[in-house]
């Protein structure tokens, strides 16, 4: 009989090891430069992984091994709890053979990037100062103090410094300021805020401060002494040029009238209100209202500037001429550590405007600034980072209780926006004329690029082409089609008209792309009702358009309304100068031989008009409506806008774009007012509002000595109800209900909140622009989304081979 066999005491029997299993994972989407690697670490660490993780082109790709659940954890983690910044848009998940586990490193690890190619490759704009650097920096303690370049994982400069991907230091404008040894144990410390944190830096191996005085041969003062000249310059009354992350800025005492009044002249700009930096949100308050999503919005990492409602009971703490008589004040927070060392050494609000005389690109380049601000700026706070791309402030509002962006560059851009439908192949939208922007787009994704200015010059379009070069070439996207406006006369038409062959063009129409604009952004792909209010754009009749209502898709789109035409004297003469408008109106309006309707004697109703006019002046403009000489006809929204202003006596002469305007919805401010007489007509089949009733109620309202004000908020409660009646007829012919607004002219606060409440208590749908402007800024991204629907649907025919 066999005996059991006994197992000695002192012998124990190991316990069975998990099992290990590996995974390959790639994470895509913003994963660069906003400390995803770092994240990474942490949570392979956490849950007892090995493995390693590096940059390869625009994604993040991952080796990790470990027990099955905690994998699973792992990598369902990787989306949920993603660093602030991060927009992880796809996590892709691959089973290794087990075997693969004994060649990853123990523990998890941080490789060094790689070049390969990739299909996306996206980077994130820059970001602001974050507390826990703020904190840093005024703690007497710490070696940061006072340090104006102080950065981590969480904040920092990103977009502006990027000279390629992946995103590493090296490949970075910091890559002229090798680590100390202080900096490079945290850069590799993984339990440091400062791990793999591409632009960190401190006082000991980062970038300088330097001052010097306009015309002088060198610099007088670095570091804290330059800071200090800076903050006595600005308390003294001068205009320094402060170099930033994206360009230069121009800044003065923001309380002090001769000064800013003097930054006008110099700066040309003479009547556009001046954006405002305080230093903190109590400031922003003691400004101006602001609510909930305002605060919200200038405490964010994007830091925008905010337009915010001006205190009612006045803002003593500022000069007239900041805002020069504007209800509403640009305000935004400090969003560097420079800003937020100067603003609490001068101790009061700063103007802080672009770094450019009026209409030139924002100046970046230490010498062009030298050369270009010399006649603007006293003196100069300099540093020696490059700025490798050129990123101006972005500017956005809330509206009916929502953003909405009104300039997208720094802190927004390059970030992509989805495309409903994705292009088949790479693709460029060229935008339009003012306001400038592109759009970049490969898959679902549209890049737009951070605004430009108004490409009508050459040092603009210069800009526009150096910036197109650079993101390509970050985005490793070469298009194979261009989006372009209809306008053959606009700049960024010309450059697609020479650079692409005629197979690889697409016309769009400007207010086509408007409305699509706001569809693309948020989803819609059906058919839609577009309402398209702007100054002009080229319409496919060959007219000027910009008081629209469209059927429409992203595919194409049908005329259906209009606003009455109006003849332009002088063309672009007539936009700068809102009287000429509206004596195109009382000589020319469509419909008549002259005057508005109902009037038997014209110019006897328009006369207080007419009298403060050069009568030689009018003798010519009735020449040139009659004879249409320089006198183009424009179905515009925007115009009539002008003319109305100019009727009322609010603005003869505009010196900016839009400023009548403008002036009209300031001037109606909140103020109930019943809306003036209007009618609709129909002609050649489109439903065409005809403005000469509600023009005459002007001029009527003037000469019985109504409220300017009141007339205003009659003028556009009108323009709220001819809408409306046009969107009810259009629905009771198509059965839409969906209705996108696009255009400059719904940057009008007023009109576009009452329009949207009013079309939601009819039963509609309104959309707006929220991340995509409304204004031009926007036309690139549509332009992009009706390329990619028409090319996806094929309407284009098969494409041939790129040239070349």
């Amino acid at each position: 009989m066999a005996m059991a066999a006994t197992v000695p005491q002192d012998v124990r029997v190991p316990a069975a090891r998990p099992e290990r299993h590996v995974r390959a994972i790639t994470c895509e989407g913003v994963v660069q430069g906003v400390g995803f690697r770092p994240f990474v670490w942490r949570l392979a660490t956490e849950l007892g992984l090995s493995g390693r993780v590096r940059n390869a082109a625009g994604r993040v790709e991952i080796e990790a091994a470990g027990p099955a659940p905690a994998l699973d954890a792992f990598v369902r983690r990787l989306r949920t709890d993603a660093p602030p910044r991060a927009r992880v848009e796809r996590v892709v998940a691959l089973r290794l053979d087990a075997d693969r586990a004994e060649a990853l490193p123990v523990p998890f690890a941080i490789d060094e990037s790689t070049s390969a190619a990739a299909t996306d490759r996206l980077f994130p704009p820059d970001i602001a100062t974050c507390g826990s650097c703020v904190r840093e920096l005024f703690d007497p303690a710490d070696r940061r103090f006072r340090y104006p370049f102080t950065n981590c994982t969480d904040c920092g400069p990103r977009a502006t410094i990027i000279e390629e991907l992946p995103y590493d230091r090296a490949q970075t404008t910091m890559r002229a300021f090798p680590l100390c040894p202080a900096c490079d144990a945290e850069y590799r410390d993984p339990a440091n805020r400062r791990f793999h944190a591409e632009p960190v830096a401190c006082p000991a191996c980062g970038p300088r401060l330097a001052w010097r005085r306009t015309g002088a041969p060198a610099a007088t003062a670095t570091g804290e002494d330059a800071l200090r000249a800076a903050a006595r310059a600005l308390l003294a009354g001068e205009i320094v040029a402060v170099k930033g992350l994206g360009g230069y800025h121009l800044a003065c005492d923001a309380t002090d009238e001769a000064t800013v009044r003097r930054l006008r002249d110099r700066k040309r700009r003479w009547a556009k209100p001046f954006a405002v930096m305080v230093r903190d949100l109590a400031a922003a308050r003691a400004l101006a209202g602001v609510g909930a999503l305002e605060r919200a919005l200038l405490t964010g990492p994007a830091r925008p500037i905010v337009l915010v409602e001006a205190r009612r009971d006045g803002v003593p703490a500022l000069a007239p001429s900041v805002a020069t008589g504007n209800r509403r004040l640009g305000v935004f927070l400090p969003y560097t550590p420079l800003h937020h060392l100067l603003l609490e050494a001068v101790g009061r609000p700063i103007v802080l405007t672009s770094g450019n005389l009026a209409d030139e690109p924002l100046a970046t380049d230490d010498a062009d600034a030298l050369a270009r601000l010399a006649g603007i700026a006293d003196a100069f706070l300099v540093h020696d980072r490059e700025i490798r791309a050129r990123y101006d402030d972005s500017v956005t509002r809330v509206v009916a209780r929502r953003e909405s962006v009104i300039r997208r560059a720094r802190g927004y851009a390059p970030a992509p926006v989805a495309l409903p439908v994705p292009t088949p192949v790479p693709l460029l939208a060229v935008g339009a004329e003012l306001k400038h922007t592109f759009t970049l787009a490969r898959g679902s994704r549209a890049h737009i690029a951070p605004h430009d200015g108004d490409l009508e010059d050459l040092a603009v379009h210069r800009a526009f082409t150096d910036g197109l070069a650079h993101l390509g070439r970050l985005l490793a996207l070469e298009p194979e089609v261009v989006a372009h406006d209809l306008h053959p006369e606009y700049l960024s038409t010309k450059l697609a008209l020479a650079r692409f062959a005629a197979s690889r063009r697409i016309a769009v129409q400007h207010h086509h792309a408007h409305v699509a604009a706001t569809a693309a952004e948020h989803g819609i792909t059906d058919p839609f009702l577009g309402v398209a209010y702007d100054g002009l754009g080229m319409g496919d009749d060959g007219s000027f358009w910009g008081g629209e209502v469209l059927v429409a898709d992203l595919v194409g789109y049908r005329r259906i309304g209009r606003f009455g035409r109006a003849p332009m004297p002088g063309g672009a003469l007539a936009v700068r100068s809102p009287y000429r408008m509206a004596l195109g109106y009382l000589f020319g309006a469509e419909g008549s031989d002259g005057g508005p309707a109902g009037m038997t004697e014209a110019e006897g109703r328009a006369a207080s008009f007419l009298a403060r006019l050069d009568p030689r002046e009018v003798a010519i403009v009735r020449t040139q409506v009659a004879r249409r000489l320089n006198a183009p006809v424009a179905s515009s929204a925007g115009r009539l806008f002008d003319a109305a202003a100019a009727l009322i006596g609010l603005r003869d002469v505009a010196e900016f774009e839009a400023q009548a305007a403008i002036d009209l919805e300031l001037a109606a401010g909140d103020r109930p007012a019943p809306p003036l007489p209007w009618r609709l007509d129909r002609v050649e089949g489109l439903l065409v509002y005809d403005p000469r009733p509600t023009l005459a109620a002007l001029l009527d309202g003037v000469a019985q000595g109504r409220s300017g004000r009141r007339l205003a908020a009659g003028f556009q409660a009108t323009i709220t109800d001819v809408t409306v009646a046009m969107l009810d007829d259009a629905r009771a012919s198509t059965g839409l209900r969906t209705v996108c607004l696009g255009g400059g002219v719904f940057q009008n606060r007023r009109l576009t909140a009452d329009l949207l409440r009013r079309l939601v208590a009819a039963g509609f749908e309104p959309f707006l622009g929220r991340q995509v402007p409304v204004n031009d800024g926007g036309v690139s991204y549509g332009q992009a989304a009706i390329a990619a629907a028409r090319l996806a649907g094929g309407e284009t025919g098969a494409l041939p081979p790129p040239e070349g």
